[in-house]
């Protein structure tokens, strides 16, 4: 952004936010002399979410940096000035008066808070430091019997692999060890056999690409193990996901695994890896594909490397997170109707959503052993203070009335790892983030913070 003449800019200085707030402006309708006209947004280094109207380009041409130069430059300034302050992002709101006289509140940062999405308030508040949701803790279980596919043919993989890849460069065997070294894993026989033949490395520029139909390998240095860790999720989605390995599975319906080695993708971004941790029904070796659009689960490819390089594909294709499991229970007017119908021993996550009947009770989930996410449409709980009874709840994602209600009590349940303040219409983010801040005290986690500028952007033009 330097290049552009920002690096003076300052995250607290009036001036850095002028030109955004003038846009906005603009796409307000005057009200009253007496009344000003208040405006919220989110801009963060890598993106923003700013209520303006942006131009349709002409039929024909796909739309240009040009047709948003004014929004581009003017949040540009403003990611700048995040940068020089090591902010990732940061909400505001502001509240211009006719004459130009503004008030502008900067909501941010907090490392105990995730941001929103596409809207200025705040996402999830993370209680406990350093917490995942119960599904980015599941290791795998071991299953004793699990062996490679008898496809898995040593001599036929390398004799393929050498047949397309007749200049390839092989990797050494000590970088073969340096790199098991480095994940803290023994690569399985087919893998090694594959970086024997090539390294895969930019470089070499060779035909490395045809070693595997659909892949593209990673070299050695690139090899990682896909666990949980590295299959990143925000708390507000990640609390609602559920783990479940059926008894007939190929694959452990997993977020990740330390018996997972990704060593390519296939050029989408699904990552391909060797399963060394399979589900009951599995081979040890099996390649799996993890999709990247999806947080938990993966699908069979091939029975092993040796049937990947040769075409043969497995019979699993959409593998074990296909399935949603029934330990999560949607009740909303076109899902389950009542709490009840959602209630069993194996119930994990229960979402209340949008609902146009009588309030609902949760009695029904009281004592149910492993229920540990809670979320509930602003309005649908009868008797809010019901959730102290929930004593395993580690996510409880509720609107702004009945998080007053648990406050006023005191009866906010201490097994939180994680929270989340559900809203809904137009409401004051700076309300919302007091809000935040109460909740985010009773653990002693850092605040949101809260500054206050003011300026004049002049009268309307």
């Amino acid at each position: 952004m330097a290049d552009r003449g920002f690096s003076n800019a300052s995250m607290n200085d009036f001036a850095t936010w002028a030109p955004v707030l003038r846009l906005l402006r603009a796409e307000k309708t005057p009200g009253p002399a007496a009344k000003p006209v208040r405006v919220s947004g989110r801009i963060g280094r890598h993106g923003w979410s700013l209520a303006l109207t942006r131009r349709t380009p002409p039929p024909g041409r796909a739309a240009q940096w040009e047709d948003t130069r004014e929004e581009n430059e003017a949040v540009a300034r403003v990611q700048s000035a995040l940068a020089d302050a090591g902010v990732d992002n940061v909400s505001f709101t502001a509240a211009m008066e006719a004459t130009g006289r503004t008030t502008l509140r900067l909501l941010g940062p907090s490392p105990a808070v995730e941001p929103g999405i596409g809207t200025p308030h705040p996402g999830a508040l993370v209680l406990v430091e350093g917490s995942v949701p119960e599904p980015w803790r599941r290791l795998p279980e071991a299953f004793p019997g699990a062996a490679p596919a008898p496809s898995a043919d040593l001599e036929l993989l390398e004799r393929t692999l050498r047949e397309r890849l007749t200049h390839a460069i092989g990797a050494t065997e000590e970088e073969i060890a340096a790199a098991e070294a480095r994940l803290g894993i023994a690569l399985p026989d087919e893998l090694k056999v594959l970086y024997r033949v090539t390294r895969a490395r930019w470089e070499d520029a060779g035909d490395d690409c045809d070693a595997v139909d659909g892949c593209e390998l990673s070299s050695l240095d690139g090899l990682h193990v896909a666990d949980a860790a590295s299959r990143r999720s925000c708390w507000e989605f990640a609390a609602m996901e559920a783990v479940s390995t059926p008894p007939d599975a190929m694959v452990q319906g997993l977020v990740g695994s330390p018996g997972w080695i990704a060593f390519g993708d296939n050029g989408g971004g699904d990552r391909l890896a060797v399963d060394l941790t399979p589900g009951p029904r599995g081979h040890r070796g099996q390649i799996i594909m993890l999709s990247h659009e999806e947080s938990v689960g993966a699908g069979l490819v091939a029975d092993s490397l040796t049937d990947l390089v040769l075409g043969r594909f497995g019979a699993e294709p959409g593998g074990s997170g296909a399935r949603r499991p029934p330990a999560v229970a949607r009740v909303n007017v076109a899902s389950l109707k009542s709490v009840e119908a959602a209630a069993h021993p194996g119930l994990e996550v229960l979402s209340i959503g949008v609902w146009d009947d009588a309030p609902l009770s949760l009695a029904p989930v009281v004592g149910l052993p492993r229920l540990r996410t809670l979320t509930a449409y602003p309005g649908t709980l009868a008797d809010p203070l019901e959730i102290a009874e929930l004593t395993g709840l580690e996510y409880l994602e509720l609107g702004p009335q009945e998080w007053r209600v648990l406050l006023d009590a005191g009866a906010v349940p201490r097994s939180l790892s994680a929270a989340a303040i559900e809203v809904h219409g137009d409401q004051d983010p700076v309300a919302i983030v007091a809000l935040a801040n109460e909740i985010l005290g009773l653990w002693g986690r850092p605040r949101i913070v809260h500054t206050l500028l003011e300026g004049d952007l002049g009268p309307l033009p």
